[in-house]
């Protein structure tokens, strides 16, 4: 039997340009110095550090037994739960129809990526998969520069300019905030602004709000408020309700998407067929109102907000430049002040430090490469999850600790960790 099987034509062509998720593969370099014995700050993989809410954990075993296979839309009942959801949340109107459920938002992106012929318009930075998505299906990238002292907001100027080099009809910008990787988000005026724009060109709008839950303070604005009929809005569990390995998200359409909601079904039933029927009974109480989830939610926003502050204000005591963060568990930090430093000791791009920094301090954080920024730029990603989720919330609901103190005490890691920061920096 030949074992020098091929993989088809046109797939080894586009797999040519896509490397592993640099998440994913950080996520193994740690667990592997680990293993070795190495002490290793795992701030370069972000899953959600905080436990599945109890009441969802108990809605599972509940309906363990469930083996049926669901409706490809999803689960009528959890459909209607996201829509109501969305209606309490982000404030726009929308009905179970228009809802759709995956084996996360990742792969709906993706069906969404397939089934709409359209160049793909990216902010840089942003998430790893959003252009490796496109590259499998050979579709056409276009990324839209951001500016650091713009917070890395897309500006109308930008957005303009890049559709202005697209030439299909229409065009699929995906627009995540709070940001992943830069812990930034959008105001209703930054929303406002880019309106007008969306419409001329045509433009479908991917909302990945799958940090919404996690705006800092609980303030998080919606496109699809303020650009409604052009405006999927993308979340699922993995960040909000600490269940990544659940896999389920969620997109809702606006009713002059249907066409495109429906073009997607066809993917989902020729690929996945359905999300796993315990997962999606379970998820009903996860997007129902309830004190528990309130008090879930509210009380992780607490957390990540008192750490997120805690590591921004060592960064910038180290003179790394860093915009505050607003949301989610991420910060993107800028090591420019120390380039002739670094360079004296050849390196001279965001891999290079990041490597660099594991090797010397045990702390992993991913290039801004990764992320789409220029390589030579000393840009990387931070995300502030090395910590027991669960003892923090429980430590918050019987302590009253100063932000600082409640780092140092319920959160170590974070706290050795910049300090190994700071020392290293100071060194040059």
């Amino acid at each position: 039997m030949h074992t020098d099987f091929k993989l088809a034509t046109p797939l080894r062509a586009q797999l040519k340009n896509v490397n592993p998720s640099a998440t994913l593969l950080i996520n193994e370099r740690s667990a592997q110095l680990q293993a070795e014995g190495k002490k290793v700050y795992r701030l370069g993989f972000g899953q959600s550090p905080f436990p599945v809410p109890q009441v969802v954990v108990d809605a599972l075993a509940a309906n363990a037994h469930r083996k049926d296979y669901m409706n490809v839309f999803g689960y009528p009942e959890l459909r209607e739960a996201v829509a109501k959801h969305a209606e309490r949340t982000i404030h726009i109107s929308a009905t179970a129809d228009q809802v759709m459920i995956g084996p996360g938002s990742k792969q709906l992106i993706f069906g969404a990526q397939m089934a709409l012929e359209a160049d793909l318009l990216i902010p840089s930075p942003s998430w790893v998969s959003y252009e490796p998505q496109a590259q499998l299906i050979g579709k056409k990238v276009i990324w839209v520069d951001t500016k650091e002292d713009e917070n890395w907001l897309l500006s109308p100027a930008a957005l303009e300019a890049a559709c202005n080099q697209s030439e299909t009809d229409f065009k699929l910008l995906i627009l995540n905030y709070p940001n992943n990787p830069t812990g930034t988000t959008y105001s209703s005026e930054d929303m406002m602004a880019l309106v007008p724009i969306l419409r001329k060109h045509n433009v479908i709008v991917v909302a990945d709000e799958i940090y919404g839950e996690m705006h800092h303070t609980g303030h998080h604005h919606s496109m699809a408020q303020y650009f409604p009929e052009g405006t999927i809005v993308s979340s699922g569990l993995s960040k909000w309700c600490g269940a990544g390995g659940w896999r389920l998200g969620t997109f809702v359409f606006p009713k002059e998407l249907s066409w495109l909601r429906d073009a997607m079904r066809v993917i989902a039933s020729e690929t996945y067929s359905s999300v796993a029927a315990p997962i999606q009974y379970a998820a009903v109480t996860a997007f129902s109102p309830s004190r528990e989830m309130e008090s879930y939610i509210k009380d992780s926003r607490k957390v990540v907000q008192m750490i997120g502050n805690f590591a921004h204000e060592k960064l910038a005591a180290a003179n790394i430049v860093c915009p505050a963060p607003e949301g989610g568990f991420y910060l993107f930090p800028n090591f420019k002040n120390y380039r002739e430093q670094l360079s004296a000791r050849g390196i001279h791009n965001s891999t290079q430090l990041c490597e660099a920094l594991l090797n010397e301090t045990g702390v992993a954080i991913l290039p801004g490469a990764a992320f789409g920024r220029p390589a030579e730029e000393l840009t990387a990603r931070l995300a502030y999850v090395d910590f027991d989720g669960e003892a923090a919330l429980n430590s918050l609901k019987t302590n009253d600790l100063d932000p600082d103190e409640f780092v140092k005490n319920v959160c170590p890691n974070i706290d050795e960790a910049m300090a190994k920061m700071q020392t290293w920096v100071a060194q040059f």
